[in-house]
């Protein structure tokens, strides 16, 4: 919505997924989107989709495009920049008002479920210039028992307005977004700002457990400070055993 708060019917919408050295996680994720895009194109509106291959030494560039999405090669280091790059680029290119285009994002190890974007939309029309969704982690064979009632006994310790923002399920209106300056060039960290600066704005954002992207549990995290790196202190805790206590349980603000 605009700043005045009346909703609006989005004519276009850019998904963008920052990506280092994800071949092996790309596909699956490409193909959540694509399914997810498919519902959109029943409806008329456009949907770009755009990977951000940072700092890759494999073939996520290649595989990328041969999946049907734009690239953008960067050297940024950090998710924000290489968000920002890939929302740079294809506003760059776009001819629609940024009033009239949605702009999302997740990550090369998440997968969308297929009525993500259509959610968004009507999420827009009833007046929201911000979704912030929630995760679901897929798979926690590989973690030691525990691992998965202890992650959801601290994630959903909360009620009423849910405290998560993840830039694996994160979605806002270009003009909002344009307004506060988008992603900063952050490690970690800069999906909270996005949405900090958004509300400090005026900008209303819904924070919602309504939606749910499913992502992975590796421990090979990319960003200090982040979710994959909450969950190895997880998993270091549960082995240590039950005298010691993570530093940081992936809760409230991850």
């Amino acid at each position: 919505m605009s700043a005045g708060g009346t909703g609006r019917r989005m004519r276009g919408v850019i998904v963008v997924v920052p990506a280092r050295d994800e071949e092996g996680e790309l596909p699956g994720c490409l193909a959540a989107l694509h399914a997810a895009r498919s519902r959109l194109a029943m409806r008329g509106v456009a949907t770009n989709i755009v990977v951000t291959a940072d700092r890759c030494l494999d073939r996520t560039a290649a595989i990328a495009r041969t999946l049907g999405a734009d690239v953008v090669e960067c050297d940024a280091g950090a998710a924000g920049a290489a968000r920002a790059a890939g929302f740079a680029e294809a506003l760059g290119r776009s001819r629609l008002d940024p009033a009239d285009v949605w702009l999302v994002t997740t990550d090369a190890d998440s997968r969308v479920p297929t009525n993500w974007l259509t959610r968004q939309l009507s999420w827009a029309a009833r007046g929201w210039d911000a979704v912030a969704g929630t995760v679901r982690v897929a798979d926690w064979s590989a973690h030691p028992p525990g691992s998965a009632a202890a992650f959801t006994a601290r994630y959903d310790s909360w009620a009423g307005r849910s405290p998560h923002v993840h830039g694996a399920n994160l979605g806002c209106s270009a003009d909002a977004y344009l307004e506060v300056g988008g992603f900063p060039p952050l490690v970690v960290g800069e999906d909270r700002a996005l949405v900090d600066a958004l509300e400090a704005a005026g900008r209303r954002v819904l924070r919602t457990s309504a939606l749910r992207v499913l992502t992975s549990a590796r421990l090979d995290c990319r960003a200090p400070g982040g979710f994959g790196h909450d969950l190895r202190e997880q998993v270091l805790t549960l082995e240590a055993g039950p005298a010691t206590r993570p530093r940081s349980l992936p809760g409230p603000g991850r």
